[in-house]
């Protein structure tokens, strides 16, 4: 295993901006320039990194000449300052495979990588695909989202995983707040990174390392004060405020994240959310009613914090 790899901190799953354009997929465009603008106001922000082309990067939705400038932006706006963790999720190991290599190429820093997409693979077919993307010799970060993949990477699944020269992170997303330790027995090498914003606390509690976030996009500073009070062993501090974004940050783990995040970021007015592209369509008016009800409740305790 590769240990020298440190993707602890708060890495942000960014989101990606678009502009109407009627020669675009969908009639919107990458807006590659509000992108970037993004990345360095996360970093600004105290943020560790950027996680471009995850699901809440909507790589789904990309053509391929799309993805890879997504990471080209990302590399080229950090710039050394952060890290680039690029998500190279594919339906089998030789696409995941292929963007691992455009990753590493475009300068990427490590890869985010889930099982086979869309099709609910088995233990051997999880253990060979992951194989076949170590050899691009990237650090990996491997993703557990049974919910979306139908594939759990349980604790012994991740030891074994944790075997892989390049594996070195697994972004935990099942739900499970006892699989942090529970992994941390079985791969003691492998760094526990909190996915699941609504559980982040308690993670960090359990020796979470990192954080590979979704509402960081609209309250990065306050996000990384909560990571930054846990690891320092202030954990009423951390709860108070984490008591008053969690309802803002449940949004994660519901199917309409990407939506309600980039509604998020718009009303915080620091930078641009904007609209998705299909197939996730616009929130429903109750959707986008409680969205905004527990955005404001957020920004309003924000507002009234004593300035830190």
């Amino acid at each position: 295993m590769n240990q020298r790899f440190d993707l602890g901190g708060v890495i942000v799953a960014t989101t990606l901006a678009f502009t109407p354009d009627d020669s675009a997929p969908a009639g919107l465009a990458v807006d590659y320039e509000r992108f970037a603008a993004h990345c360095e106001f996360l970093l600004d922000n105290g943020c560790r990194g950027v996680g471009p082309n995850g699901s809440l990067g909507e790589y789904s939705s990309l053509t391929d000449d799309e993805r890879r400038k997504v990471v080209q932006t990302a590399v080229q706006t950090v710039g050394g300052r952060g890290l680039v963790v690029a998500g190279v999720h594919g339906v089998g190991s030789h696409q995941a495979r292929h963007w691992a290599e455009i990753a590493a190429e475009d300068g990427a820093d490590a890869v985010l990588l889930l099982p086979p997409t869309i099709y609910r693979a088995n233990r051997s077919e999880v253990l060979a695909h992951y194989a076949a993307v170590n050899e691009v010799g990237i650090p990996i970060m491997i993703y557990n989202n049974p919910f979306d993949t139908k594939v759990d990477l349980t604790p012994d699944i991740l030891a074994e995983l944790a075997e892989l020269e390049n594996v070195v992170a697994v972004k935990e997303f099942s739900g499970d707040v006892r699989r942090v330790l529970e992994i941390k027995e079985l791969a003691p090498d492998l760094d526990v990174i909190a996915g699941a914003d609504d559980l982040l606390f308690e993670s960090l509690v359990a020796g979470a390392t990192g954080w590979f976030a979704g509402y960081p996009n609209a309250f990065p500073r306050e996000a990384v004060e909560i990571y930054t009070l846990v690891t320092d062993g202030r954990i009423a501090e951390a709860l108070e405020l984490y008591k008053h974004l969690v309802p803002a940050f449940r949004w994660d783990s519901k199917v309409e994240f990407v939506q309600a995040i980039k509604l998020s970021i718009d009303m915080a007015g620091q930078s641009y959310g904007g609209p998705t592209r299909p197939p996730r369509g616009p929130l429903s008016a109750e959707h986008e009613a409680q969205v905004r009800k527990d955005t404001e409740a957020a920004l309003t305790y924000i507002a009234a914090r004593t300035p830190r």
